[in-house]
Order: structure tokens, then sequence, then C-alpha cells
């Protein structure tokens, strides 16, 4: 098995490959600017005794925005904080002649949302999410008429609860480590009555109150995830065959094991590197094979990139122990060479390891 995985290395480190997409782990920050579209809601004026009711509209796309900072959990969850704001010219009609002159509505304020991307094996990530929050509602350059009288509005500010729905795809710029571009559709709704305030033309107090808003957004944006290590490759066959070349048996075999979800070395797992770099010189080895392995726990990407993580820190001590640099092979293999066999989310120690194979 150790030659057959040595040489399949081989066979693999020959062949192109496309950069796929590796869940977040750690600390990211985000950016999207796009269109808004509101829905109809209700709409009541009060001037004095009196009140005309109708249904605030908006007949053209308005302009929302959004940035956040959130947290990967590496299995595809993330956690963020959002910032978001939308702005949209408004009118209103229906009983009692309910009507604004080229108001903005400006809805602005902090969302937290749970996001999870789902893992493609690609470049391309969807992901959907939802969030709650408070968004705070102005009025501004606008007046409102009905029943005779001239109301105008004040730029007061007002707010209400609000949760949102989020259906998103993430595309991981090649060559550029944890940068990807973001598209995204929203569905934002406040949650409660805003009633702005004002005066009449005579002189009278009066309000205006909204219903519940809903927002239809479409963002376009860019993503940077601190810290993210280079894509993992993604394989793809080649057109011609290589010569294949003479089988070399192995001399000499090691297993190295890791504590689960991580790449740190144990006091075991030096001891039995610093064995290997030993044999080294004793057999003269012309070339040192270290291959990483993970369990089926975590996504494909995930585990490729750890597998990959578990294997430079085998090479590095190895290095460090004399071994020359130049004589040591690495690649990753992730989870789909496990020693022992198991469905998915098992924790098999055995399956995360590393191979030290000298030649």
């Amino acid at each position: 098995m150790m030659l057959r995985n040595a040489l399949l290395a081989a066979t693999i480190l020959a062949l192109p490959a496309a950069a796929i997409a590796e869940p977040i782990s750690g600390l990211y920050v985000g950016a999207g600017v796009g269109g808004d579209y509101m829905l109809d809601n209700n709409a009541k004026l009060t001037v004095g005794t009196g009140t005309a009711t109708g249904k605030a509209k908006s007949n053209v796309i308005g302009i929302a925005g959004a940035a956040s900072v959130g947290y990967g959990l590496g299995n595809g969850l993330r956690i963020e904080l959002e910032a978001s704001g939308r702005d949209i010219r408004v009118k209103s009609s229906g009983k009692g002649a309910v009507a604004t002159g080229g108001g903005t509505l400006y809805t602005y304020g902090p969302m937290l949302n749970a996001l999870y991307d789902l893992d493609l094996g690609s470049s391309v990530t969807p992901y959907v999410g939802v969030g709650g929050g408070y968004q705070f509602s102005q009025i501004s350059g606008g007046s409102v008429s009905g029943g005779g009288s001239s109301f105008g509005v004040k730029s007061d500010t007002k707010g209400s609860a609000a949760v949102q729905g989020i259906l998103g795809v993430a595309y991981a710029i090649p060559g550029a480590t944890g940068l990807a571009v973001t598209g995204e559709y929203r569905f934002l709704a406040t949650l409660g009555d805003t009633k702005f305030s004002g005066s009449t033309n005579t002189g009278a107090t009066g309000s205006l109150k909204l219903g519940n808003q809903y927002h239809n957004e479409i963002l376009v944006g860019l993503r940077y995830a601190f810290g993210a290590t280079p894509a993992a490759p993604m394989m793809a066959p080649t057109a011609t065959p290589a010569a294949t070349p003479a089988a070399v048996a192995p001399i000499r075999s090691y297993l190295v094991f890791f504590d689960w979800d991580k790449a740190d070395l144990t006091a075991r797992a030096q001891q039995i590197i610093a064995d290997a770099a030993a044999a080294s010189r004793t057999v003269s080895a012309t070339k040192i094979d270290v291959a990483g392995h993970a369990d089926k726990t975590g996504t494909a990407g995930y585990n490729q990139a750890l597998s990959l993580r578990r294997a430079n820190n085998v090479a590095a001590e190895l290095v460090r122990l004399g071994v020359p640099k130049t004589a040591i092979a690495i690649t990753a293999f992730g989870d789909t060479k496990p020693l022992v066999p198991t469905a998915a989310g098992v924790r098999e120690p055995q399956n995360r390891r590393v191979e030290i194979v000298l030649h």
C-alpha cells in the first residue's frame, strides 16, 4: 500500500491543477452594493382629526449596500455582523388622495447573520443565510397631501426590528488567496409601523405612518478571509500519459498520527519523525515521500487543506533534524486514502496521519 501511495503521489504531482474554494476558517470581511425594490405597504396620513389611507410604493429601483465582518468555523458555518442601508424614492396613493411629492425613504441599521456555505469542491460556493437586527428609517425631501392639506414631513428617525433571508454565491478568485467575488439576493422585512411627524400649511400638526417595509435586493461585492491557506489543488486528468518509471521499492516507512482536527505535532509524533530522520542517514535514502491524510469528519476541501498542513509540519520537522529539503516530496490526499474505511463524520484516529516513506 505504501508503494502504491508513493507512486500515485508522484503521478498526481505531474497533473495540471485548478484552484478549489476552501471553507472559511477565521476572520473575514466583506462589502457589497446593488439595487433595492420595495414592495407596496400601507400608508396612513393623519392631519388634525382627519385621516387618509393608501399605499406607499416606489416605481424605481433604489440603491442598497452592506458591509460585514464575520468569523468562519471551518465547517461551512459562518457568523457575521453587518451594517446595511438603502434609499428609495417613494410616493403614496389611495383613499383620501394621499400623495407624496418626491420623498426619499432611507432605511439602515445593524443585522446579525448566520450563513452556511455549500461545499461543491470547486471555485464556486453557494450559500444561504438568515439574519435579525434593527433598522432605522427616515423620510426627507418630500411633502404629503391629503384632504386639502399640505403636510411637510420632518426628517426624524424611527426604528423597528427587522429580519432577512439571504441566497448567495461566492467565486474564489484564482491566484488571490482568501479573496472572492460574491453575488446575493436578499429579502429584508421591518417588523412594525414607522410613524413620521410634521405640520400642515395651516400650522396644524400631523403624522404619516408606514406599515412593514419589504425590500428585495441584489448585491454584488467582494469578500476577504484573513489567514486563508492557498487553495487546495483540484486535479485534472492529463491527455498524454507519461512514461512509467521503474518502480523503486521503499526502504522503510513510518506513520505519524494526529489529534482530531489538529496539525500540530505531539511528543510521540516528534519521536517517530526523529527516528525517520536518523534512518534516512543510516540507509542513505535519496528520496523521502511525506503524504498527509485526514478522516471524514469535515468537508472535502477542509480535509484536503488539513492534510496538507499536517504534511508540511512533518516535512518542516525533518528539515529541522537535518534532512535536506530537496530530498522531500510533499503530497496531500485529504480523506480519499483512509487506512480504515469509514462513513462520513466518523472520527477514525488511524486515518489522521502522515506517511513517511524512505527510498
